[in-house]
């Protein structure tokens, strides 16, 4: 459940760059990137109407991002003792995520001007662990972890793609997304039956953070889970730097899966 690509610098003083596929109940309400916290100034993110939290979310003025993904929770606690994984998103992008969170299981994508971070965190301990220079994956186990069928079919096709120049420099890791789709076991794109749930990709978004700030887009497929030419448009269309003024963002986005741009 959810895929993120992301390539990190060799040198100093060179952006991080990302690419995150939200995977989802088509039928689960959300909206796009926007200012949805008011209690949270600054803030601005992928926000899941249904609890309130966050999948992803940005403070442009710290350069920081933060990304969430499902794992495996390994506790034995029942449901009433757990709360919601999103506010761990904005927790990370503002003054940090507690040691041992009330939360079930996670893969957390930490980003900021100077590098990358994965927590892990299984119902029992947390690791953290600053991500290697290079281009990683990360689903829902440990990075790069082969035991993952789309990150040992594709993980080597994204590191031999590189990154465009420009601002559109996801152009090469798209192809290895589109290529995927002839595997639908392996896929980048995802639709699966989860726990009694389908699970489809939503919301593909493109971010670039460094020292100059943050620079995010995003798209969704005309039908959730599958490839279209669309994707591309809307990444391109949807290219801007990011600020803790940019409440218009809000106003963009949408709860329907279909038209969040």
């Amino acid at each position: 459940m959810c895929t993120v690509v992301i390539d990190v610098p060799h040198r100093a003083g060179e952006p991080v760059r990302l690419l995150a596929v939200r995977d989802e109940d088509r039928d689960r309400p959300w909206r796009g990137l926007g200012a949805w916290w008011p209690e949270r100034p600054g803030v601005l993110g992928v926000r899941d109407d249904r609890a309130g939290g966050a999948w992803l979310a940005v403070d442009p003025d710290a350069s920081r991002l933060a990304v969430l993904l499902n794992r495996e929770d390994l506790s034995a606690r029942r449901d009433d003792e757990v709360v919601s994984r999103g506010s761990i998103p904005l927790d990370a992008v503002g003054a940090g995520i507690p040691d041992a969170p009330l939360t079930r299981g996670f893969n957390l994508v930490e980003v900021d001007a100077h590098g990358a971070h994965l927590v892990e965190w299984d119902g029992f301990e947390a690791r953290r662990t600053r991500l290697a220079p290079g281009t990683h994956m990360i689903a829902h186990h440990a990075v790069d972890d082969p035991g993952t069928p789309r990150i040992a079919r594709w993980l080597e096709a994204f590191r031999d793609a590189g990154l465009a120049e420009g601002s559109e420099w996801w152009m090469p890791w798209l192809d290895v997304v589109e290529a995927s789709t002839v595997d639908p076991s392996a896929s980048v794109l995802r639709r699966d039956e989860h726990d009694g749930h389908v699970l489809e990709s939503l919301l593909v978004c493109a971010a670039t953070v460094g020292p100059a700030g943050v620079e995010l887009s995003q798209a969704t497929p005309a039908e959730p889970g599958t490839w279209d030419d669309g994707l591309i448009a809307g990444l391109r269309h949807g290219i801007r730097p990011l600020s803790s003024d940019d409440s218009g963002a809000g106003s963009r986005a949408t709860a329907s899966p279909r038209t969040a741009q």
